[in-house]
């Protein structure tokens, strides 16, 4: 999953060097498809980065922590059922959330396809 969040993110970044490299055919104030491409793929860039981020370092902290929790509970002897569900339902609830970054972030891309000849 982190290997096709960062695919997508060094597309969108490579994309958006190739459009900002463009000699600008308009009013530097003017809003045009150019703004308007840079604007949605910096977006996508947006989105891809906190799914990135929630999926990189939120979830598996979590799945960490439920792992680090049964350790310490099998040693100490106590009963880690409830730290456990709760570290393990936070991994989940952070894995879900990072998922609907990037379903987002496929939308947004979607919705700015062009496939044609301008």
């Amino acid at each position: 999953m982190l290997a096709v969040l960062t695919s997508r993110l060094s597309r969108i970044i490579d994309r958006a060097r190739t459009l900002e490299g463009h000699p600008a055919r308009e009013p530097p104030n003017a809003t045009g498809p150019l703004q308007a491409q840079l604007a949605a793929l910096a977006r996508r860039a947006q989105l891809i980065s906190r799914a990135h981020h929630t999926l990189h370092h939120h979830s598996p902290a979590g799945s960490a922590a439920v792992i680090a929790t049964l350790f310490l509970g099998a040693f100490a002897s106590f009963d880690t059922s409830v730290p456990v569900a709760l570290f393990f339902v936070t991994a989940m609830v952070t894995f879900f959330a990072g998922l609907l970054f990037f379903l987002r972030e496929i939308f947004v891309a979607t919705a700015n396809l062009r496939i044609g000849p301008p």
